[in-house]
């Protein structure tokens, strides 16, 4: 039997969130024998979509595939770019026509795998096609093209449209991944088909924060109700995710685990002196 050891980071928001994940992808690779790597990068830039250069930054430190979400388009540029990068997904149930794909299948050393993005339709914008229906048949052909792991990132926001998901493609894909609410879930498991899940694999992004976030401004919109701006929040950076284990014939989940990860904010680097001239 042959294993794919595969890292699924969730949400990184803004600076703080990119820049640790690009340091941290090649430790973690080595440290965990990683053999593919997926991360969602829908709030990369400035926590509101994703750039062009950052997405290449991103994929320059490992990453294999981008996901995205409902801010994949917050970023004009990304408009013109997604049609060049296959690896930079937006969701699959988007009209016919709309730039970019929804899936993707690429080669490892180990052989194929496709990963896939789906986005809900409760309390999210802007409502698409029924993800369930295009989900489904997206699987159905990828297996028909014999890809035995499929890795789906399901971005949605309640908790019961991922789980319905979820077990909806138990058993047609490797894993149904969560994304979009920031906050690791604690339900990982491998449903009776094979399919791993976890409801929301959480962020990477400012620790001290509200969903990455200034924790003032947010908490200064609730107690007044009065509209502000919602700055990236600083400081140190928990990075959140899954590793899944699947056989690559099969297709199966062999097994599921969280990552959480503190990042400890680097020293700024001390200001020369007279005393202490630079090197």
């Amino acid at each position: 039997m042959s294993t794919l050891r595969i890292l699924f980071l969730g949400d990184i928001v803004g600076e703080p969130g990119r820049k640790a994940v690009i340091e941290q992808l090649p430790i973690l690779k080595q440290e965990e024998a990683l053999d593919f790597i997926i991360v969602n990068g829908e709030n990369s830039a400035g926590g509101k979509g994703i750039t062009p250069k950052i997405a290449i930054d991103l994929l320059r430190a490992g990453a294999a595939v981008i996901t995205t979400g409902d801010h994949v388009w917050d970023q004009q540029e990304i408009v013109d770019y997604i049609p060049t990068e296959p690896r930079l997904l937006r969701p699959l149930n988007y009209p016919d026509g709309t730039p970019g794909k929804g899936s993707v299948v690429l080669e490892t050393a180990k052989g194929r795998i496709a990963v896939m993005q789906v986005q809900g339709r409760t309390f999210i914008q802007p409502p698409l096609e029924n993800p369930y229906i295009a989900a489904e048949l997206e699987a159905i052909r990828l297996r028909a093209d014999g890809v035995g792991p499929i890795i789906v990132d399901y971005h949605a926001e309640t908790t019961s449209e991922k789980i319905a998901m979820g077990r909806h493609l138990d058993g047609k894909v490797s894993a149904v991944l969560g994304t979009h609410t920031h906050v690791q879930t604690a339900d990982e498991t491998i449903f009776p088909g094979g399919t791993g899940y976890l409801t929301d694999a959480g962020m990477c992004g400012p620790e001290e924060s509200v969903l990455g976030r200034n924790i003032e401004s947010v908490v200064w919109r609730f107690k007044t109700g009065m509209p502000t701006r919602f700055p990236v929040a600083k400081g140190a950076v928990r990075l959140c995710g899954a590793i899944v284990d699947v056989d690559v014939e099969s297709g199966a989940c062999l097994a599921i685990r969280r990552l959480s990860r503190l990042i400890p904010e680097k020293a700024a680097a001390p200001t020369p002196t007279a005393e202490a001239p630079p090197a």
